[in-house]
C-alpha cells in the first residue's frame, strides 16, 4: 500500500532534515503561511547551528512562504516543479534569495523515513520560542503577577528570552480577571504578557514542585513577586532553587524589600511613591498633591529595575560563573526619580513642596497650558535660549528680558502666558513649534498616540490578534538593537497553552502528563 504523506508530515520533518554543518553562523527566520485543510502558520528559525519549528508567526521574517498545503507537499515530494509553481503563482515567496539560502540547509524529504517524534511535535500548541533578539537562548521562569514583573519579563521576551509564565490554575494571575475585556480576555493581561509561554501547574503539590525543580535545572532566571517568605513556605525559595541550579539568577520584586520594618506590609503604587517622597513633590503650585496617571513605582521601580537587575546579574554570572539573589524593592528603586528634589532640600534646608519645585508647575516657561479648543500644550523652554526663542516667536520681547522665579511678578507672567495659549488652538501651536526650536509639544491623549507619524515610524504602537482573533493594539518594543533586534513573537497566551510542549521538552512522557492533567496538577 502506498504511503499517504500529509503536509503535517512534511512540515514537522524540517528540524530532523536540518544540516547544521551547512549553516555555519547563519541566522534565518522563515514564516510559512499555509492555506487549505491542513493549513496554518509556522516559524522556522535557524540560530547558531540550531533549527526550531514553532506554531504561529514569531520574529521578523527574512522570507515568507505562502502556498496551499497540498501544493507545498507535492513540491517537497518532487511531484511538482517549484519553479513552475512560482511562475504560476501557486507558491509565493517574499524573498527568493533567502529562500534559496534556506533550502540548502536541509536534506530532501524522504517519506520512507519515519521520525518517531514527528507525529507529536505539533499536537496542540507547538514548541514556540522567540527567534530573534539579544537574549535568544536565555530561559526565564516567571511567577510574577499583575504589572511590575510581567511587564519586565514581557520586554525581555520581546528581546528574545524564552519566558515561561507559571500560574496555579486554581489561583492564576489576578490581572486575568480585571476589566475591561477584549473579547473574553482582560485587556491588562494582554498588554503585559505577549511573547511568553504559559505553564499551568499546581505547585502546591509535591508532583508540581518536582516538575518546577526539573525546569529550574535548565533555567537562567527565576522571577517572583510574592511577599517576603512566601516562596520559602511553598518550597520555591532561593536557597532551595540555588541547591538545584547554582547558576540561577533569582529576582524577588516587592513593595518595600525583603528586610526592614515595612517589608511585610501590603501596598500599591500610590503607597510606594508616597513613602519614597515622590508623591510629595508631585502636585500643583496651589500645594494640592496630584496622583500620577501612570504607575510610576510599578514600572520605573519594579519593571525597569527588575530588568536592570536581571541583566546585571547575568553579566556577573558570565564573569564569575555564579548566579545570585536580587532583592528589588519598588520603593527603593523609585527614590532616585526625586534625586534633584532631594538635593535641593539639602541646599535650601527645608523640604521641597510642589509650590517650590520648578519642575512641578512653578515656572511660566516650564508648564502645561490649556488651548482654546480644550486641548493642552506643554512648554518646556527651561533654558534661556529656548525661552528667548519662544518669546521672539510669539512677539513678546518683554518676556525674554527676565526669567522670574518668585512673587507676584511670576504669577502675572504665568497668567499672561496662559492667556496667550488660550487664544489659539493646539493645532496652531503645534504648527508654530514646527518652525522653531523651543521645546513646545502637544499633550497627546491615549486615543491619539497611534496616529502620530513619529510613533508609526518608531513602530511604537503595534496591532496583534488575540487568541480569539480580535485586533488588539499595544506599545511596541522600546529598545532598538542594530544587530540583534527584538520582535514581538505572539499575543499573550491562554493559561496552560504551552504546558504540554514545555513538559515534553523536559522529557516527560505523554502518559505521565495525562495522569497529572486528570488529577488537576496540570491544566492544558
Amino acid at each position: 500500500m502506498q504511503q499517504i504523506v500529509t503536509f503535517h508530515d512534511v512540515i514537522t520533518s524540517i528540524p530532523a532534515r536540518f544540516r547544521p554543518e551547512k549553516a555555519g553562523g547563519q541566522k534565518l527566520i522563515v514564516h510559512f503561511d499555509i492555506s487549505g485543510e491542513e493549513g496554518g502558520t509556522y516559524t522556522v528559525g535557524i540560530v547558531e547551528g540550531n533549527c526550531t519549528l514553532n506554531l504561529g508567526l514569531s520574529g521578523e521574517a527574512d522570507c515568507i512562504i505562502k502556498a496551499k498545503a497540498e501544493v507545498y507537499t507535492q513540491i517537497e515530494l518532487g511531484k511538482t516543479n517549484p519553479q513552475m509553481a512560482l511562475m504560476m503563482g501557486k507558491i509565493k515567496v517574499s524573498n527568493l534569495g533567502k529562500m534559496l539560502e534556506f533550502t540548502k540547509l536541509f536534506r530532501k524529504f524522504d517519506p520512507t523515513i519515519k521520525d518517531t517524534n514527528r507525529s507529536k511535535s505539533l499536537t496542540g500548541i507547538g514548541t514556540r520560542k522567540p527567534q530573534s533578539g539579544p537574549l535568544v537562548g536565555i530561559r526565564i521562569l516567571d511567577m510574577s503577577r499583575l504589572l511590575p514583573g510581567p511587564m519586565a519579563t514581557m520586554i525581555l521576551a520581546d528581546m528574545g528570552a524564552e519566558v515561561i509564565k507559571i500560574e496555579d490554575p486554581a489561583s492564576p494571575d489576578q490581572i486575568r480577571n480585571f476589566p475591561p475585556f477584549i473579547g473574553e480576555t482582560a485587556a491588562y493581561y494582554l498588554a503585559v504578557n505577549r511573547s511568553k509561554r504559559s505553564l499551568a501547574i499546581n505547585y502546591n503539590t509535591e508532583e508540581g514542585l518536582q516538575i518546577l525543580y526539573r525546569l529550574v535545572k535548565d533555567a537562567d532566571v527565576f522571577v517572583e513577586q510574592f511577599r517576603p517568605g512566601v516562596m520559602d513556605k511553598i518550597g520555591l525559595g532561593y536557597d532551595t532553587l540555588k541547591s538545584i541550579n547554582p547558576k540561577l539568577v533569582y529576582v524577588s520584586i516587592t513593595g518595600y524589600g525583603q528586610t526592614g520594618p515595612w517589608s511585610h506590609e501590603a501596598g500599591h503604587d500610590l503607597n510606594y511613591i508616597a513613602r519614597a517622597g515622590l508623591l510629595g513633590i508631585n502636585g500643583a503650585t496651589s500645594g494640592q498633591l496630584v496622583i500620577p496617571g501612570a504607575q510610576i513605582a510599578d514600572i520605573a521601580g519594579g519593571s525597569y529595575m527588575a530588568m536592570n537587575a536581571i541583566m546585571a546579574a547575568l553579566l556577573s554570572r558570565s564573569v564569575t560563573g555564579h548566579g545570585q539573589y536580587v532583592d528589588v524593592s519598588m520603593m527603593d528603586a523609585v527614590m532616585p526619580l526625586s534625586t534633584f528634589a532631594f538635593a535641593r532640600s539639602q541646599a535650601d534646608k527645608h523640604p521641597v513642596l510642589p509650590s517650590d519645585h520648578e519642575l512641578s508647575g512653578k515656572l511660566a516657561n516650564y508648564n502645561v497650558y490649556r488651548c482654546n479648543d480644550g486641548k493642552y500644550i506643554a512648554l518646556g523652554a527651561l533654558e534661556p535660549k529656548f525661552w528667548q526663542a519662544f518669546c521672539s516667536a510669539v512677539n513678546r520681547p518683554n518676556w525674554a528680558q527676565v526669567l522670574l522665579y518668585e512673587g507676584i511678578e511670576l504669577a502675572n507672567l504665568k497668567a499672561e502666558v496662559s492667556a496667550l495659549f488660550a487664544s489659539q488652538s493646539q493645532a496652531y501651536w503645534v504648527s508654530l513649534s514646527a518652525k522653531f526650536d523651543f521645546c513646545l509639544s502637544p499633550v497627546i491623549t491615549m486615543d491619539e498616540i497611534e496616529h502620530e507619524q513619529h510613533m508609526q515610524h518608531r513602530k511604537m504602537v503595534i496591532t496583534e490578534q488575540t487568541s480569539d482573533g480580535i485586533d488588539f493594539k499595544s506599545f511596541g518594543i522600546p529598545l532598538k538593537f542594530s544587530n540583534t533586534p527584538g520582535a514581538i513573537a505572539w499575543p499573550a497566551p491562554n493559561m496552560g497553552a504551552d504546558t504540554l510542549s514545555i513538559l515534553r521538552e523536559a522529557g516527560y512522557a505523554d502518559e505521565t502528563i495525562e495522569k497529572w492533567v486528570e488529577t488537576q496538577i496540570l491544566s492544558i
